[in-house]
């Protein structure tokens, strides 16, 4: 999760919420520029008019993200030079837009010549490049895949599954977790002791004779 500004324009004069930890993400604006942008929707005057919209017709958090993300990526293929279409999308333009994606990044990862490699809280500040997390882009991947499929792809076409794509995940995940000291491995939940299980009943030839009264 990564801490920044998010700015909004409203006509004469910009408008600065508060800081909040969001996941990086990349939208457009009115003027079809990339711009860095929070997960959350932010409060702001531009949003008064969908405040008394009706709970049931409200999009989740993850809905309203996903739609924006795919609306992204559209406009990413469309300043992509040569332009692209989504048909002729391949895994490697995928990665094309993940590589791309790391200017806007708020993370900082060691490289292996800075003091501060494998350190997971560095005691002052250094000039190792600053990227997308791993937990960003596998969560805006995730998002794409399944907005991918919706809107009429096939999964056996879907390029934010490709391979290429994956292995690139994990290849980003395995060298921040070295550069910045920490671990993405998910915690194995303890299973319960199990009890053994209750012996047979002996059988019925052994059972002693019924005596009569």
């Amino acid at each position: 999760m990564e801490k920044y500004h998010s700015f909004s324009i409203d006509h004469h004069h910009v408008v600065i919420p508060q800081v909040q930890e969001v996941e990086s993400i990349i939208t457009t604006n009115d003027n079809n520029m990339l711009l860095l942008s929070p997960s959350t929707t932010t409060t702001s005057s531009s949003s008064s008019s969908t405040s008394n919209t009706s709970p049931a017709t409200t999009l989740s958090r993850y809905e309203n993200q996903k739609r924006r993300d795919w609306n992204t990526f559209g406009q990413y293929l469309r300043n992509h030079r040569p332009p692209l279409t989504l048909s002729r999308c391949s895994g490697a333009h995928v990665l094309e837009f993940l590589r791309y994606l790391d200017q806007f990044g708020k993370t900082k990862v060691h490289t292996q010549l800075c003091p501060f490699y494998g350190h997971p809280n560095p005691p002052a500040p250094c000039p190792c490049p600053l990227r997308q997390a791993w937990g960003s882009l596998d969560a805006l991947i995730g998002r794409l895949r399944a907005a991918f499929e919706e809107n009429g792809g096939k999964p056996e076409t879907n390029p934010f599954g490709a391979r290429a794509v994956r292995l690139y995940l994990r290849e980003v995940r395995d060298s921040q977790a070295k550069a910045r000291g920490i671990s993405y491995e998910k915690k194995k939940r303890k299973r319960p002791p199990q009890l053994p299980p209750p012996p047979p009943p002996p059988p019925s030839s052994q059972l002693p004779p019924h005596h009569l009264s």
